[in-house]
């Protein structure tokens, strides 16, 4: 197991809230940060670009306030996810304003992420990165992430198909950096089981959809609490890569989730205009499978808590087995 330097002490949990598109914004990051878990927001929900700087000024504030009033409490540290695509016209711009504020953990998604690499270790920063498969980890290893994120089977977001119990363990084989499991958790109990398969940290993303400090819609965080594991929709159609909607926004939208046509891959754009149509963004929303077992919209504070019983009411069943 190989946790960073930078997490040591610093957690409540293992766990990693996931960055959304729109969805995560600094008030949902800060939160989970102040409940003692990674809190993370995609660097293209601050629009325009200049708002970037704004937000991780206002993140960096609030949680050194909050650490210096509470210097007995874990507050964890914040990461950017950064789209590492030839689509996205801010990358640079938006990786020169994460350099310069020094943000402690980057995400970085699709294209193997070389350069990022250089930029954020020459400030002694960490890069995480998302993979799908075995390949993909290959690659993301040889440019020298600090951390791969394994994204499998029944992820929100774009999802691979991947059981965990495969994926976990043969990175692992080839890795002894930081691994990050991704797919259908929801519990603190999840983050234990990816401890006990290999993992050292759980990337929770659409159980805090459903609390209040989400940049979500009330009728998207009650789509959550309403739906279940079969309400997930897996197709390509709305950004060029296969990924997890829930039904029933697809089906207000006006379309049929059973016959969904494919896209290609060349559609992809994740530029400053906000990806495919402005409607799918705003209109189709995203989550994974464990949105079967989130029954409420609490406060994040409340939901790191609860989430620490059950990890350690978890530990404890397991250990006096």
């Amino acid at each position: 197991m190989s946790l960073p330097a930078v997490l040591d002490g610093k957690l409540r949990i293992p766990v990693i809230g996931a960055p959304m598109f729109i969805v995560s914004g600094p008030e949902l990051v800060i939160a989970q940060c102040k409940a003692g878990i990674v809190g993370s927001f995609p660097a293209l929900n601050a629009r325009p670009q200049a708002m970037l700087g704004e937000w991780l000024t206002r993140i960096e504030d609030e949680l050194t306030v909050y650490s210096k009033s509470h210097p007995n409490q874990p507050v964890a540290p914040y990461a950017v996810n950064q789209i590492a695509h030839a689509s996205n016209d801010r990358l640079l711009a938006d990786m020169e304003t994460c350099v310069a504020h020094k943000v402690p953990i980057i995400i970085t998604s699709l294209r193997p992420p070389a350069e990022i690499v250089q930029a954020v270790h020459g400030y002694g920063g960490l890069v995480f990165h998302d993979v799908i498969n075995l390949r993909h980890a290959r690659k993301a290893i040889a440019q020298g992430v600090d951390g791969v994120i394994t994204v499998c089977a029944g992820a929100g977001g774009h999802a691979g198909t991947t059981s965990p119990f495969a994926l976990v363990k043969e990175v692992r084989e080839i890795f002894d950096g930081t691994i990050i499991l991704s797919g259908s958790m929801s519990c603190g109990n999840d983050a234990l089981a990816a401890q006990a398969i290999g993992a050292d940290l759980a990337y929770i993303g659409t159980r805090f959809i459903a609390t209040e400090e989400a940049n979500a819609t009330p009728a998207y965080k009650e789509m959550i609490v309403a739906s279940k594991s079969d309400d997930i929709v897996y197709t390509s159609l709305f950004t060029g890569v296969n990924g997890s909607y829930l039904r029933g926004s697809i089906e207000n939208a006006g379309m049929d989730p059973e016959n969904l046509p494919d896209a290609d891959k060349t559609a992809m754009d994740f530029g400053s205009g906000g990806g495919s149509e402005a409607k799918a963004w705003k209109d189709i929303w995203g989550a994974g499978q464990g949105v079967g077992t989130v029954h409420d919209i609490p406060p994040t504070a409340d939901l790191v808590m609860r989430m620490e019983d059950e990890y350690q009411n978890a530990l404890r069943r397991l250990t006096n087995a």
